[in-house]
């Protein structure tokens, strides 16, 4: 049953890394029926912020993916290789904050999980080489958020992630950066992803409340695991979605998601979206990080 939440506004944030595939499929279709089923606006951004991973066609192919499978947005796509100068203004107000610092470290010289740990912050010359910008998180930081699906979450932000990257050496402008500048500014209110962002909730979670941000509602939901028990991936040679089968696939990714099976009279992605989003049920997505493939899933 439809339900009305004030304002809701989900979005499908995908990387123009390759062409979309079942395991994406899935995360954009949970998040457009959970939108859809509160009578939200469903938006969709392209993660395009490092070149050098993308591959080309691949942004345009997935546009055009989804909308054959009946997927179509709100409002114009974001762009984030456009989105710059937005990110540069967020940069500025975090150093004028005092919570940057620059770190020329080499991989070598990183703790775990890529930590600086505090070499660079205790620097008294500039560094003679490329660095890349920090945000500094104090040890004793900590966040916590209820995730709609995997229950309560605690992070231990300044032991386990700290001192994480908002600029890279290179120049590119780092994914946490970005999601957190772009969420705030298309006014996200709930946000319905993979298993494998959820160690970047608290670091995002942190910037927003650095920054005055609303936090977001946060939905993470399980991985779809190939027969090796890698998730689907472009990296583990996922094979691309045939548009043409848009219907069967809808099919396949409601099975994953465990929600009702529809009609076999509902042939068109319209109707079948039509009947899934007033069947929606978040709850009965299992609560878990992964879940393997079913055989007709590479085919």
């Amino acid at each position: 049953m439809s339900r009305r939440t004030a304002q809701y506004r989900g979005r499908f944030a995908p990387s123009p890394t390759g062409e979309l595939h079942l395991g994406s499929l899935i995360a954009a279709l949970a998040s457009y029926l959970d939108a859809r089923s509160h009578r939200g606006q469903w938006l969709v951004r392209m993660e395009d912020l490092d070149p050098p991973r993308e591959e080309p066609g691949a942004a345009h192919a997935i546009l055009n993916s989804l909308q054959l499978h009946g997927l179509n947005w709100d409002q114009a796509v974001l762009w984030q290789s456009r989105n710059h100068a937005s990110y540069a203004t967020i940069l500025r107000t975090l150093e004028q904050q005092g919570h940057l610092f620059n770190c020329d470290c080499t991989r070598a010289m990183l703790g775990p999980n890529g930590a600086c740990r505090g070499r660079c912050q205790q620097r008294t010359h500039p560094p003679e080489t490329a660095v890349a910008t920090r945000v500094s998180v104090p040890q004793s930081c900590s966040v916590d958020f209820d995730d709609q699906l995997q229950g309560t979450q605690h992070c231990q932000l300044g032991r386990d992630l700290p001192d994480f990257v908002l600029k890279r050496k290179d120049g590119l402008y780092a994914y946490q950066l970005a999601v957190v500048a772009d969420d705030a500014a298309q006014g996200i209110t709930h946000v319905v992803r993979g298993c494998d962002l959820l160690d970047s909730t608290a670091r995002q979670i942190y910037l927003q409340q650095l920054l005055g941000y609303a936090v977001p509602h946060y939905c993470h939901l399980p991985l779809i695991t190939n027969a090796q028990g890698q998730k689907f991936s472009k990296q583990n040679h996922a094979p691309a979605l045939n548009p043409d089968q848009a219907a069967q696939n809808l099919r396949k990714a409601l099975r994953f998601l465990q929600q009702p099976e529809p009609p076999a009279s509902l042939e068109s992605p319209a109707q079948i979206l039509d009947y899934a989003t007033s069947h929606w049920n978040l709850q009965s997505i299992p609560a878990t990080a992964a879940i393997a493939a079913q055989a007709d899933a590479y085919t």
